[in-house]
C-alpha cells in the first residue's frame, strides 16, 4: 500500500510540477541541421509530427548522401518537394516538386555545373531559417524568398516575387529520388487558381502513387503543359503557371496529398487548411512540435546537451508518416483501397534500424499512434501475406535482413499493446517466420543458413533468430507452450556460427566448414557473411541470448576481456567495397550502424555497470554534437535519435520483445515523461562527468536493485532517483 500510494502522490505531483519542466517554446531547442552534413542524410523542411507532407529543399545531387534531397555542402536547389525520407542510406520519394522562377527558364534538373541548364538556383544558404514547421531560403537566381510550413497533409507556400510580367511556379511531376522514375503522371486544370493531379513512380518504393490538388492565392495569367514519354505512354511531367508581381509580392499556394484519389486530396485540403492565413499555420506547426518534443521535459546544466536532446526529440517523431486521408481511406500493400475503420494508417517503416530503439522509445511517448502503427503492421500482414520488412508508401521493399516487422510487433504485444488483436496478431508473427522466403528456406533445412547458397547468410541468420525470441516471448505470454520452445529453441540457430578458435561468429558452407579467408576486419557493403559489418561487429549480434553467449565465451571474465577488445583494437574496415555504413567506430564497435547499438549494454549485463557508463558518456559526449556533422551515420528514420534519448535518461532496451531497459549512465539531471499513466519523473543527484556512476537507485521511495528498469513501472508513472558518484560500483 506504501508503494502505490507514494506513485499516487508521486504522480499527482509530476502533473501540477511539470508545466516547470518544460520551456514554454521547446522549438528553440532544435537545430534541424543536425546531420544534414556527413553521412546523416536528415530532411531539412518544414512539416508537422508524423506528417504526410515532408516539404523541404531537394537539390540537383542525386547521389548517396542527398538521400533526403540536402546536404550542407550544396546549395542548389531544383524545387520544394512535399515527400522527403528522412535519414535513410537509400534515395526516393521528393514527389511534387514546386520551384518559384522568374524570366524564361529551361524546365528540367540540370547540373551543379550548369546551374542554368534547368529551372535550379543556388540558395543563400547565410540567409536559411529552419525550425519545426516552418523554412525558409532566398533563392539567388530568381530573386525570389521561399517560405514554407504544413499541416499533416497539406504543404503550404509563400513566395515573395520580383517585379516581373515572368514569374512562374513550376509543378515538377519528373525529378524524383535517385532511384525513383515517373511511370505515369498527370496534370489537369480546375480553374484559373485550382490544378490537381498524380504521380505514379518506381524505384525503391516499386508502385507509390502520389495525388495531389493545389489552389493558388491568385490567378494564373497562362498555363504551359510540358509532355514527355513515360513507360505508360505520353504524359505531363511539368505545369509552368504564369504571372505578373510587384515588387515583393507574395503568391501562396496549397497543395495537399493523397495515397488515394485527387478527391482525397481536396477533402484534406478543406479539412486541414481551408484558409490562406500563412503565419497561423506556422503557429499551428509549431504548437504540435512543442506538443510533441514536450513528451519528455529535460532540465541540464549544459545548453549544447538540450539543443542535442530536442533535435534528436524531433528526428524521432518525423517518420513513420501518415498515409491516409482525414477520412482515413488508404492504399493498402496489394494496391486496394482500404478504410482504418477508426484508427490511422502509417507509412516508411525503417524497421531493420527502429526495432532497436526508436518503435520501444514511440511505445513509452507515443502510444496513441503506436497502437495505429501495429494495427498497420497487422494490416499490411493481411495483405501481403506477411509482416513488413521494410515498407515504404504501400510498397514492400524486402530491404535489408532478417524478420524485423516481427520483432517489432511482437515487442508492442508484449509491452500490452493491441490486446484485443492479439491472437490475430500471433498468426501474422507465426506465419511471417515459417514463410520459406529470404534464406529461411535454407535455415528451416539444415539449421543455419549457409554462407555457399545465401548472401549475408550470418547477418540475415542473427536477425532471424532475434525475431524467433522475440515470436517465442509472445507465445509464451499468451500461454502457447508448444511455439514457444519451437521458436526459443529456433532463436539459437545462430550459435552454429561460433567458432571457439577466434571467438567469433563466422560465415559456415553447407558442409559445415567456416569460410575461408577469414579477416575480422574486412567488412564489403554486401558479402557472403555479414551485411553492413564485419565479424567484430556481428558477434555480437544475440541480444536476446546474452546468458548463453557468456557460456559460449568461456565466461564472464572472458566476455569482459572481448568487449575491451571490441573498443579497444584499431579502427581500420579492411576491403575493397568497405561499406560506408560502418562509421562512428570506437574500436571496431561501429555506433553509426545499428547493429552495434545494443553492445554497451552488455557491460551491465555481465555484471560490470561502470564500463556501460564509460562508454556511454563516450558515445554522448563525442559522437552527437551541435553541428551539420552531428550524427555519426545515417539517422535511419529516428532510431539514431532514439539511442541518445533512451542512453541519455539512463537506460536501453538490450533484448527485443522485451520490458527490461537496462542501465547505463543518466547524462541529465531530470526529465518528465509523460506517460500514459501520468508523468514518470527521472531525477538524478551529484550528477557530473566525473560522477557518472550509478551508486543507487530509488523507485517511488524504495531502494531498487534490479539492473534494468521495467517498462510498466515506467509508463505507470512515478519517480526514479538515482544517487551517482565517482565509485565504481554495483548497486544490484
Amino acid at each position: 500500500m506504501k508503494i502505490k500510494l507514494f506513485s499516487i502522490l508521486s504522480a499527482i505531483l509530476c502533473l501540477t510540477s511539470c508545466e516547470s519542466c518544460c520551456d514554454n517554446d521547446l522549438t528553440q531547442f532544435v537545430n534541424p541541421k543536425i546531420g544534414s552534413g556527413g553521412h546523416g542524410h536528415v530532411f531539412v523542411g518544414a512539416n508537422v509530427p508524423f506528417g504526410m507532407v515532408q516539404l523541404g529543399p531537394t537539390s540537383i545531387p542525386q547521389s548517396w548522401d542527398w538521400c533526403s534531397g540536402y546536404h550542407e555542402s550544396d546549395s542548389t536547389v531544383i524545387g520544394f518537394s512535399h515527400t522527403h525520407l528522412q535519414g535513410t542510406g537509400i534515395g526516393d520519394l521528393f514527389d511534387i516538386t514546386v520551384m518559384p522562377t522568374v524570366g524564361d527558364i529551361q524546365l528540367g534538373r540540370g547540373t551543379v555545373e550548369d546551374i542554368l541548364s534547368g529551372q535550379g538556383s543556388y540558395a543563400d544558404r547565410s540567409q536559411e531559417i529552419s525550425v519545426p514547421g516552418y523554412y525558409s531560403v532566398p533563392l539567388l537566381r530568381y530573386g525570389v524568398k521561399a517560405e514554407m510550413t504544413a499541416t499533416e497533409r497539406v504543404g503550404f507556400h509563400r513566395y515573395t516575387f520580383p517585379k516581373s510580367d515572368q514569374s512562374s511556379l513550376v509543378f515538377d511531376l519528373q525529378n524524383g529520388g535517385c532511384w525513383d522514375k515517373s511511370m505515369e503522371t498527370g496534370i489537369e486544370i480546375v480553374d484559373d487558381q485550382t490544378i490537381k493531379g498524380y504521380r505514379f513512380s518506381k524505384g525503391w518504393a516499386n508502385n507509390q502513387k502520389i495525388f495531389f490538388y493545389a489552389r493558388f492565392s491568385k490567378a494564373f495569367d497562362s498555363e504551359e503543359l510540358v509532355e514527355t514519354e513515360l513507360p505508360t505512354g505520353k504524359c505531363v511531367v511539368y505545369g509552368k503557371f504564369n504571372f505578373k508581381t510587384a515588387e515583393n509580392e507574395q503568391v501562396l499556394l496549397k497543395v495537399a496529398l493523397s495515397p488515394v484519389s485527387t478527391e482525397g486530396a481536396q477533402a484534406n485540403m478543406e479539412a486541414e487548411l481551408d484558409g490562406w492565413d500563412f503565419d497561423l499555420t506556422v503557429s499551428a506547426a509549431k504548437e504540435k512540435w512543442n506538443q510533441a518534443l514536450g513528451r519528455i521535459c529535460i532540465e541540464t546544466s549544459d545548453p549544447k546537451q538540450k539543443t542535442i536532446f530536442y533535435t534528436a526529440m524531433y528526428h524521432s517523431q518525423i517518420h513513420p508518416a501518415l498515409f491516409c486521408d482525414v477520412n482515413q481511406d488508404y492504399r493498402g500493400a496489394d494496391d486496394r483501397i482500404y478504410n482504418g475503420e477508426g484508427k490511422d494508417t502509417y507509412t516508411i517503416f525503417s524497421l531493420w534500424d527502429t526495432y532497436r530503439a526508436e518503435m520501444p522509445l514511440l511505445c513509452i511517448m507515443q502510444p496513441e499512434r503506436m497502437e495505429s502503427m501495429i494495427h498497420t503492421l497487422l494490416s499490411i500482414h493481411e495483405q501481403q501475406g506477411k509482416l513488413p520488412v521494410w515498407h515504404l508508401m504501400g510498397c514492400e521493399t524486402d530491404c535489408m535482413v532478417g524478420n524485423p516487422g516481427v520483432i517489432a510487433t511482437a515487442d508492442a504485444l508484449v509491452k500490452g499493446f493491441c490486446k484485443e488483436d492479439r491472437e490475430k496478431a500471433f498468426d501474422a508473427l507465426k506465419t511471417s517466420s515459417l514463410l520459406p522466403d529470404r534464406g529461411q528456406d535454407l535455415r528451416m533445412k539444415y539449421g543455419f543458413i549457409p554462407s555457399d547458397q545465401f548472401m549475408e547468410s550470418v547477418a540475415y541468420d542473427m536477425e532471424y533468430a532475434i525475431a524467433d525470441a522475440a515470436v517465442a516471448n509472445v507465445a509464451e505470454l499468451i500461454g502457447n507452450v508448444e511455439d514457444t520452445r519451437y521458436f526459443r529453441e529456433r532463436s539459437h540457430s545462430y550459435r552454429n556460427y561460433f567458432d571457439k578458435g577466434s571467438l567469433f561468429f563466422r560465415g559456415k558452407k553447407t558442409n559445415g566448414e567456416f569460410t575461408m579467408p577469414f579477416n575480422p576486419y574486412a567488412s564489403s557493403h554486401r558479402s557472403d557473411d555479414y551485411c553492413e559489418g564485419n565479424a567484430w561487429q556481428y558477434s555480437w549480434l544475440m541480444p536476446h541470448d546474452f546468458e548463453h553467449l557468456t557460456e559460449m565465451l568461456g565466461g564472464t571474465q572472458v566476455v569482459e576481456e572481448r568487449l575491451d577488445s571490441l573498443f579497444n583494437t584499431r579502427s581500420d574496415i579492411e576491403g575493397a567495397n568497405a561499406s560506408p555504413d560502418v562509421s562512428g567506430l570506437i574500436g571496431q564497435y561501429a555506433h553509426g550502424n545499428e547493429p552495434s547499438h545494443h553492445i554497451i549494454y552488455f557491460y551491465t549485463m555481465a555484471g560490470l555497470p561502470w564500463k556501460s557508463a564509460d562508454r556511454v558518456r563516450e558515445v554522448l559526449n563525442t559522437m552527437y554534437t551541435n553541428t551539420e556533422q552531428g550524427l555519426p551515420g545515417n539517422e535511419d528514420e529516428g532510431q539514431m535519435s532514439a539511442w541518445y534519448i533512451l542512453s541519455s535518461l539512463g537506460f536501453y532496451q538490450v533484448e527485443p520483445a522485451s520490458t527490461h531497459f537496462w542501465f547505463g549512465s543518466p547524462s541529465i539531471k531530470k526529465a518528465d515523461l509523460k506517460v500514459s499513466g501520468g508523468t514518470f519523473r527521472i531525477i538524478t543527484e551529484n550528477n557530473s562527468e566525473k560522477n557518472r556512476y550509478i551508486q543507487s537507485i530509488q523507485l517511488n521511495g524504495e531502494d531498487y536493485t534490479l539492473p534494468y528498469l521495467d517498462y510498466n513501472d515506467i509508463v505507470a508513472g512515478g519517480e526514479l532517483v538515482i544517487r551517482m558518484g565517482a565509485e565504481k560500483t554495483k548497486w544490484f
